[in-house]
């Protein structure tokens, strides 16, 4: 699994780069990802971003990243086709999950935050932008494994694989509220975003429906043949879990200093996952 899934990752990464750099304008933004989306799956071509865009990347790491698509694409054109469908797809899902922000969010700032509609705009969100990479996630081992990826069927391991990569995003979400808040975007369904008290109820509401989607995730982790492949699945769960846990009853000003769990913390997850302890 290892070669699409870590591909399928650098992609996304380049398009979260190419979505999240605020000094670049929306337009140039969206238009590069129109660009890329566009490569990816229909011409197959390296993309090539105009210099403001490079330019505008502070980071170097992610600079590096952009400037490095010959090789992404001449990696992804050396997977065998099953496998390139799938990155195809996936990335081609998420590339639509930014689009979408962008334009929901073109205008936004702190004074007049855009908030999400309903629980559904929410819940779809949360589909394009992690669900689809459980989904990815699932399709993968299965077309890489075969039955050496898990026992349980396919239908049931796509909807907890779902679930799960709902669940992540969904946790980051809560996590990151007074944040994205102050730069405008509210992805919590509430009346009135500068109402704290509505917010807070929204966040223990999806609060539940985070720890239950996680617990999706923790079934599906169980039941990967793998032990290697059954750590790293259980492990992003393991400390969404405890993230969650830390961020139970919390107050305003407590979420605003943004829950984070200790290294120490990450370390131990990461010791009980290998041993199985799930």
């Amino acid at each position: 699994m290892r070669g699409a899934a870590s591909l399928a990752y650098l992609l996304a990464r380049t398009s979260d780069t190419l979505a999240d750099t605020a000094a670049a304008p929306p337009e140039m933004r969206r238009e590069c990802l129109e660009h890329f989306y566009h490569a990816l799956t229909e011409t197959g071509n390296s993309p090539r971003w105009p210099l403001a865009m490079i330019r505008a990347v502070d980071d170097p790491r992610e600079k590096l990243l952009l400037e490095s698509q010959d090789l992404l694409f001449a990696w992804f054109g050396g997977l065998s086709a099953g496998e390139a469908q799938l990155v195809r797809e996936v990335v081609g899902i998420i590339i639509g999950g930014q689009r979408l922000d962008l334009d929901r969010f073109a205008r936004a700032d702190g004074a007049q935050p855009v908030r999400l509609p309903d629980d559904a705009a929410l819940e779809d969100y949360t589909w394009r932008v992690a669900g689809c990479v459980g989904a990815f996630w699932t399709k993968l081992g299965l077309l890489t494994m075969e039955d050496r990826f898990s026992q349980t069927p396919a239908n049931v391991l796509l909807d907890w694989g779902i679930s799960y990569g709902k669940g992540l995003q969904l946790v980051n979400i809560l996590r990151d509220l007074p944040a994205d808040l102050a730069a405008g975007r509210c992805y919590l369904p509430v009346a009135d975003a500068h109402d704290t008290r509505a917010l807070l109820e929204e966040h223990g509401r999806w609060e539940k429906r985070a720890r239950e989607w996680i617990a999706s995730g923790m079934d599906y982790a169980a039941t990967l043949a793998s032990r290697r492949l059954r750590a790293a699945t259980a492990l992003p769960a393991m400390l969404a879990r405890e993230t969650l846990e830390r961020m139970h009853g919390a107050t305003w000003a407590e979420l605003q200093s943004r829950v984070k769990v200790p290294r120490s913390r990450v370390y131990l997850a990461l010791v009980r996952a290998l041993a199985g302890g799930l």
